[in-house]
C-alpha cells in the first residue's frame, strides 16, 4: 500500500485520505466504509490526525518570535537574544509642603519622611484612586519652627518588600517578585550577611558583561511568566557569589502604568517622625496641604508583545553598538528613554554644508512635544556607554511641518441628505487619517492618492473631489531683537509664478515700519533659489501688494529651505504665549515626506472641505452646461489669515483658523535634496 501524504488538516480530508489509503489494500476492495463499523474508527483516527496535527503546528509557531503568541514564550525567545522587555513604568510628580513644629513637644530639630506612601489622589482620577511613594527616607531641618520638604520626587504605586535567606542547600534557588506591574527602574537590592546582621550591601542592577568582575555587587534581572520578574546574582566570575545565609531584601513598587498620568491634586497620606532622647515620635498635626510642582506624568504600561517582536532583533543586530541611525532608533526607545513616542535619526554628513562627526536625535515624547534640557542630557550621557567615540550626539527639539488642504467635494443630491451631512462625513474620515499611525511620526508620508480615496469613499454620494496641498512652519520669533531665522521644509516648493508670491506668510511687524508687513518671494532664473521681500496690503483680500524691502532673505525651492537675514519683529501671532509667523507654500510634489527631524501633522482644524453639488451627476444639468469647476491649482489671497497679535485658539471646525497643535523650533536647520514626483 502506498504511504498517505496529509497535507490537509481539514477533518474531512483526513478521513477521505484514510479511506483512500485502505481501498488500496486488496483486502477492503468493494468495501462499503460508511456502512460499517469501521467508518468510526475512521472518525476516531481522523479526530486524532486533526488534534495531534493542530497542536504540532501550534507548538512549532511558539518557537518562533515572529510566529509566537503566548508572551511568556515570546520574552523567553528575546531573552536568548539579550533583550528584557521594558516593565511597566510608574507616573511621577513633585509635591511640596511643609510641618509647623510651634505647637510639638519635645521640639524636634529635623523631620523625617518614611519611605512608603506620601501622597494620595485627592479625589477620584479616571473611576480611580491612586498612592504616591518614595523610595527612601528624607530628613530636612526645622528653622524657626517650620519644616520645609520641597519638591519631593513621589512614584506612584505600592512600595512593597520581599525577603530572602540564600541557602546552598537549595539547588536551583530562586529569586521572583511575586507582583505583577513592577516597575523595575525602582527595585532597590540590599545583602546582608545574615538576618541578624545590620551591615547591608547595596546592588545595583547590570544589563550586560562588560565592566563586571567576580567582586561586583550586581544582580541581573529578567520577565518570567506571568509578567513577574527574577532577580539572580552573580557566580564569582561575573559578580559577586551569594555566601550561605545571606539575607537579601528587596524594596519595589507596584505601578498601576500609565492610569494616572495627567493627575495633578494630592493629599498627605504619608509618616513623619523625629527622634528626641532614643525616643521616636510620630507628626499628626501642623502638616500643611500639598502644592504639586510637576504633574504626574511617564507612566506606562509594560511592553507589548508587538513590540517585544520589533525590537527585540534590531537591539540584537545592533550588539548594544550605536553605529548607524537605525541603531540609534532602537536603542534609545528600548534601553534609553522608553518614554519615546517617535524618533529621527540622521547624520551630520546628511547636511547642508555637513557637518562630520556629529549625529542629530529628534525625539518626540508621550506626553508633551518637547524633552527639557535634563532629560537630553541623561539621554546623552547614557548614549555614551553605545556610542562610537568621538562622534557628538545632537538632541534637537521637535520641528512640526504641517500639512493643509484645500478641497471641493463634489455630491450627488440624491443620494445624500444635505451637503452638511457630506461635509461631516469627510471631516470625520480625515481626521482619523491625521490621528492614525501614517502620520504624527518622523519619517512620515502623506499619501495624497490615498487620502483623495478617503474622501471619495466617505459616501456613495460623493463623486470627485479636487484638493490642492499646502505645507506651513511656524517660527518662533524672537521680539525686540535682531535675528536670523531659517527653516527647512524638507519638500521642494513649487514656483507657481516667476513674478513671486509663491509663499505666504501671516502679518507681523519690524521696528521702522507701523503698517503689518508680510514675506514672499522671488524666484531667480534658474528656477532653484530666489531672494525675499516684505511687503504691505491695504487689506487680507487685497491683489495690490506695496513692496517694503527688497533682499530680506533667500529662499532655496529646491531643498525647501527659507532663511531670513537679521531682522527686528515687534509682534506677531500668538500661540502657546509665543509669538510666531506662520509661512505656507504649496509643494512641488503632493506627497508630503517628514524629512530628518520633521514631525508630520495633518492639521484639519487649518484645513476646508467645501462641499459642491455635482450637477451632471444629480441630473440637474445632463448636459453640464451650467458644471461648476474647481481649480487645481493653489491661488487666492497673497497672504495668510491672521494678523498681528491674533491669539491662535483650537477648533474643531473646517474654517481656516490656525491650529494650537503645537510649532516647530527655528533653529537653524539644513535639509538635504529630496528626490519626488512633481504633481505638476
Amino acid at each position: 500500500m502506498p504511504l498517505a501524504n496529509f497535507s490537509n488538516l481539514d477533518f474531512d480530508q483526513v478521513k477521505t485520505t484514510l479511506q483512500e489509503y485502505l481501498k488500496s489494500n486488496s483486502n477492503f476492495t468493494d468495501y462499503d466504509f460508511e456502512g460499517s463499523n469501521l467508518s468510526t474508527l475512521l472518525d476516531v483516527l481522523a479526530y486524532n490526525t486533526y488534534i495531534t496535527s493542530y497542536n504540532a503546528n501550534m507548538i512549532t509557531n511558539e518557537v518562533f518570535i515572529d510566529t509566537a503568541t503566548l508572551r511568556e514564550n515570546i520574552v523567553s525567545l528575546a531573552r536568548n537574544i539579550g533583550y528584557v522587555p521594558r516593565p511597566r513604568q510608574s507616573a511621577r510628580a513633585t509635591v511640596s509642603f511643609f510641618v509647623n513644629t510651634s505647637g510639638i513637644t519635645p521640639s524636634p530639630a529635623t523631620l523625617t519622611l518614611k519611605k512608603g506612601p506620601v501622597a494620595a489622589s485627592s479625589s477620584a482620577f479616571g473611576g480611580q484612586s491612586f498612592i504616591f511613594s518614595i523610595l527612601s527616607d528624607i530628613t530636612v531641618p526645622v528653622f524657626n519652627g517650620i519644616a520645609e520638604f520641597n519638591d519631593v520626587e513621589v512614584f506612584e504605586g505600592t512600595l512593597l518588600t520581599q525577603t530572602f535567606t540564600f541557602s546552598s542547600r537549595i539547588p536551583n534557588q530562586k529569586f521572583i517578585l511575586p507582583n505583577i506591574g513592577v516597575d523595575t527602574d525602582l527595585i532597590t537590592v540590599s545583602v546582608r550577611p545574615n538576618e541578624a546582621s545590620t551591615t547591608e550591601t547595596k546592588y545595583s542592577v547590570q544589563n550586560s558583561l562588560f565592566d563586571v568582575n567576580s567582586d561586583s555587587k550586581v544582580y541581573y534581572l529578567q520577565e518570567i511568566e506571568d509578567e513577574r520578574y527574577q532577580i539572580f546574582f552573580g557566580d564569582g566570575i561575573f559578580g559577586k557569589e551569594l555566601e550561605d545565609g545571606n539575607f537579601i531584601t528587596i524594596n519595589y513598587i507596584t505601578s498601576a502604568g500609565d492610569a494616572a498620568n495627567g493627575l495633578s491634586s494630592f493629599n498627605f497620606s504619608g509618616r513623619i517622625q523625629y527622634t528626641r532622647n532614643a525616643q521616636t515620635f510620630t507628626i499628626n498635626s501642623g502638616i500643611s496641604l500639598m502644592t504639586t510642582g510637576l504633574s504626574a506624568s511617564g507612566g506606562e504600561t509594560i511592553e507589548s508583545v508587538e513590540s517585544v517582536r520589533k525590537f527585540a532583533p534590531r537591539i540584537y543586530s545592533s550588539q548594544n553598538r550605536a553605529v548607524t541611525a537605525n541603531d540609534y532608533e532602537s536603542l534609545i526607545p528600548s534601553r534609553i528613554y522608553p518614554e519615546t513616542e517617535s524618533i529621527s535619526v540622521f547624520g551630520g554628513e546628511d547636511l547642508i554644508p555637513p557637518q562630520f562627526g556629529k549625529v542629530f536625535i529628534s525625539i518626540k515624547p508621550r506626553t508633551g512635544d518637547f524633552l527639557p534640557n535634563l532629560i537630553k542630557e541623561k539621554i546623552k550621557l547614557k548614549l555614551k556607554k553605545f556610542a562610537v567615540a568621538g562622534i557628538v550626539p545632537e538632541i534637537l527639539d521637535l520641528k512640526y511641518l504641517y500639512i493643509e488642504v484645500d478641497s471641493k467635494v463634489y455630491f450627488n443630491t440624491n443620494l445624500a441628505p444635505d451637503a452638511a451631512f457630506v461635509s461631516t462625513l469627510v471631516q470625520n474620515n480625515t481626521e482619523k487619517y491625521a490621528e492614525s499611525s501614517e502620520m504624527n511620526k518622523y519619517g512620515a508620508r502623506f499619501k495624497y492618492s490615498k487620502f483623495l480615496n478617503i474622501i471619495d469613499q466617505s459616501n456613495e454620494a460623493i463623486t470627485s473631489n479636487i484638493t490642492k496641498i499646502f505645507i506651513r512652519r511656524d517660527i518662533r520669533a524672537v521680539l525686540n531683537a535682531f535675528a536670523e531665522y531659517q527653516i527647512g521644509f524638507g519638500n521642494e516648493f513649487y514656483i507657481k509664478s516667476m513674478s513671486g508670491y509663491n509663499i505666504k506668510s501671516s502679518a507681523f511687524r519690524i521696528a521702522g515700519v507701523m503698517d503689518d508687513v508680510y514675506i514672499s518671494d522671488i524666484p531667480n532664473t534658474n528656477k532653484i533659489t530666489g531672494s525675499l521681500f516684505l511687503f504691505s496690503l491695504p487689506s487680507l483680500e487685497s491683489q495690490s501688494p506695496t513692496i517694503i524691502k527688497r533682499n530680506v532673505g533667500t529662499i532655496d525651492y529646491k531643498n525647501g529651505v527659507i532663511t531670513i537675514n537679521p531682522i527686528n519683529i515687534q509682534s506677531g501671532m500668538t500661540k502657546d504665549g509665543q509669538t510666531i509667523i506662520e509661512i505656507s507654500v504649496c509643494p512641488l510634489s503632493n506627497d508630503v515626506i517628514g524629512l530628518q527631524d520633521l514631525y508630520l501633522q495633518l492639521d484639519i482644524s487649518n484645513s476646508t472641505f467645501e462641499t459642491v453639488v455635482d450637477e451632471i451627476a444629480s441630473g440637474l444639468d445632463p448636459s453640464g452646461s451650467n458644471y461648476i469647476t474647481s481649480s487645481s491649482y493653489a491661488n487666492g489671497n497673497l497672504v495668510r489669515a491672521g494678523g498681528r497679535n491674533t491669539d491662535v485658539a483650537t477648533t474643531s471646525t473646517s474654517s481656516p483658523v490656525p491650529s494650537t497643535s503645537g510649532g516647530g523650533a527655528t533653529t537653524p536647520t539644513s535639509f538635504t535634496g529630496t528626490s519626488t514626483a512633481s504633481s505638476y
